[in-house]
C-alpha cells in the first residue's frame, strides 16, 4: 500500500499544479520616485520593473506603471480592480513614499503637494485600505507588499498645520493594519518605522529579498516571507525588519515546483503503493510523465516497485544507472565554461542582469528543449520553463533555482545542441496596383517636338504634284 499512495500522492500534486497554472493570476506594480515636490527616490521604479518581471515569469498578467501622478495612478488601478474580479490570486505591489494619517494609511502619486490632512484627505494621496477593498475583494488570494515605508518629508509640513483644538497624528512610517480572510499584507519594516531605499540604482533590501524568496520554484508563500523577514534582518544589521499580517487559509505557491513536491511524497514514510500495478493504464503514464525528467533515484525506484514490469521501466534503470555515473564523475567544467558554475547560484537578479529579451529567452527554451528538456518555446519563462530549467541546472550539477545567471547561460550556450530549423514565413503577395490618373490629377505635358530639318528642294517637284492632282481626278 505504501507504493499506491506515493503514486495517488503524486497524481494529486501533478494535477494540482496544473491547476494553479490555469489559475487566474493579475498583479499591480507600481514604484513611484520621480516626486516633484520633494526629493526623488531613485529605486523605486527599479523595484517595480524588477517585480513585474519576476511574477509574468510565473503566469500573472501584471498591471505595470513607473512615476504616475494622481490621474496616473486611478487608471492604473480601475484596469486592476476589473482585471482581479474573479481572480484566484491577486498580487499588490507599491515602492515609492507612503504615510500615515491618523493610522489611515496612504500611499503618495509623484505631484503630490501634501501642507495639510485636508490634502491627504481629499484626493491628493491614495488611501490604501479602501483602495484593497475595491480591487483586490473579490480576489480568493490577495497578496499585499508596501514597499513604501521611506523616511517621509510631507509629514514635518501636515503636523505643523495642525489647529490648536485638534492634533493630527502622522507617521513617516505606515500604520498596523489587519488582513481579512485570504490575505497575507507585508510592510517593508515595523509599523511606524522607516525602511531604506537601498543604494542607488539596485533594489531596497525589502524588494530583493521578495524577489530571491517569492517566486522560488516549491516555495509557499508564509515560509517565503519568513525568510524575506531574515534576509533583509541581516542585510540591515538589524535595522531593519518587515513585518507582516497574515489570515491566509492554505498554503499558496506563486511557482509550485512539482518535482519537489513529488519527492516529498516519495520520502514520506506515510506513502505506500502495492507491489504491483497494472501497466500500460493511464495512471502509469502520468506516474512516468511525473518523474521522467526527474534527478532522484528514489523517484524512479519508486516508478520500478510500482510497475515491476511497466513500458518504461528499462528506461528507468538506464536514468538511475546514469544519475548513479554523473554523482560519482569529478565535476569539470565544459572547455570554455567559467568553474564558478557549480557553484554561484542564480536567481530573479542574475537572470535579470543578463538581459534576455523575448527572442534570447524563446532560444534558450530552443536549445532546453534539443538537449532533451522538454519545453516550448513560447519567449516566456511560465512556471514550466522554470521546472524545466532546474531540471537542466540539477542534471548539470549546477545549482538549482530556476533561474539563470551569467555562467550558467554562457554554459548553455556551449552545449551541442540540435535546433530545428523553423520554416521561413512564406512572402506575402504583392499587389501591383494601377493608378488611372485623370487629366485633373496629372495633365499631361505634350513635349515639342524639334523642328524638322527642311526637305530639298526638287525642280521636277511642281509638276509631280500637278500630275498627281489631275490623275486622281481623272480616276474617279
Amino acid at each position: 500500500m505504501r507504493h499506491f499512495a506515493f503514486a495517488l500522492s503524486a497524481l494529486s500534486i501533478l494535477f494540482s499544479a496544473d491547476a494553479a497554472l490555469a489559475d487566474k493570476r493579475v498583479a499591480f506594480v507600481v514604484g513611484n520616485g520621480s516626486y516633484k515636490n520633494v526629493d526623488p527616490l531613485p529605486n523605486p521604479p527599479i523595484d517595480a520593473k524588477a517585480m513585474a518581471s519576476a511574477l509574468r515569469n510565473v503566469g500573472f498578467d501584471v498591471i505595470e506603471g513607473s512615476n504616475l501622478t494622481r490621474d496616473g495612478m486611478t487608471e492604473k488601478l480601475l484596469d486592476f480592480g476589473r482585471k482581479a474580479q474573479g481572480a484566484d490570486v491577486a498580487v499588490f505591489f507599491y515602492a515609492g513614499h507612503g504615510i500615515s494619517v491618523n493610522n489611515i494609511n496612504y500611499l503618495l502619486p509623484i505631484d503630490a503637494n501634501l501642507k495639510s490632512e485636508m490634502d491627504v484627505k481629499l484626493g491628493a494621496a491614495i488611501n490604501v485600505e479602501t483602495t484593497l477593498d475595491q480591487t483586490m475583494g473579490d480576489a480568493k488570494v490577495k497578496l499585499v507588499f508596501l514597499d513604501a515605508c521611506r523616511d517621509n518629508p510631507f509629514a514635518a509640513k501636515i503636523r505643523s498645520s495642525g489647529s490648536a483644538t485638534r492634533s493630527v497624528a502622522v507617521s513617516s512610517g505606515l500604520a498596523e493594519m489587519k488582513s481579512g480572510e485570504g490575505t497575507l499584507i507585508a510592510f517593508a519594516t515595523s509599523p511606524g518605522q522607516t525602511a531604506l531605499d537601498g543604494k542607488s540604482g539596485s533594489n531596497s533590501p525589502f524588494t530583493r529579498a521578495l524577489l530571491n524568496n517569492i517566486t522560488t520554484p516549491g516555495a509557499e508563500i508564509q515560509q517565503a516571507m519568513t525568510k524575506v523577514r531574515a534576509q533583509v534582518q541581516d542585510e540591515t544589521n538589524k535595522g531593519q525588519l518587515p513585518w507582516g499580517h497574515t489570515n491566509l487559509i492554505g498554503a499558496v505557491y506563486l511557482n509550485p515546483d512539482v518535482q519537489a513536491q513529488v519527492a516529498v511524497a516519495a520520502a514520506s514514510p506515510t506513502a505506500t503503493m502495492p507491489a504491483a500495478a497494472t501497466a500500460g493504464s493511464d495512471v502509469e503514464l502520468e506516474f512516468w510523465r511525473s518523474i521522467k525528467d526527474s534527478n532522484r533515484p528514489e523517484e524512479l525506484n519508486a516508478y520500478i516497485s510500482m510497475y515491476p514490469n511497466g513500458q518504461f521501466k528499462p528506461l528507468a534503470l538506464a536514468r538511475i544507472a546514469a544519475l548513479q555515473e554523473a554523482a560519482t564523475a569529478p565535476r569539470t567544467a565544459a572547455p570554455g565554461v567559467d568553474k564558478a558554475v557549480f557553484t554561484e547560484a542564480a536567481n530573479q537578479l542574475t537572470e535579470d542582469k543578463i538581459g534576455l529579451d523575448k527572442v534570447k529567452r524563446r532560444d534558450v527554451q530552443r536549445r532546453l528543449n534539443g538537449l532533451g528538456f522538454d519545453t516550448q518555446a513560447t519567449g516566456s519563462f511560465d512556471a514550466g520553463t522554470r521546472g524545466v530549467i532546474t531540471r537542466w541546472q540539477a542534471a548539470r550539477g549546477y545549482p538549482t533555482s530556476g533561474y539563470l545567471n551569467k555562467v550558467q547561460h554562457a554554459a548553455l550556450l556551449t552545449e551541442v545542441v540540435a535546433l530545428k530549423e523553423e520554416p521561413a514565413p512564406a512572402p506575402k503577395p504583392v499587389r501591383r496596383q494601377v493608378q488611372q490618373q485623370t487629366y485633373e490629377e496629372a495633365p499631361v505635358v505634350r513635349r515639342q517636338a524639334a523642328p524638322a530639318p527642311a526637305p530639298a528642294i526638287d525642280p521636277a517637284g511642281p509638276g509631280r504634284f500637278i500630275g498627281g492632282v489631275v490623275g486622281g481626278f481623272l480616276n474617279r
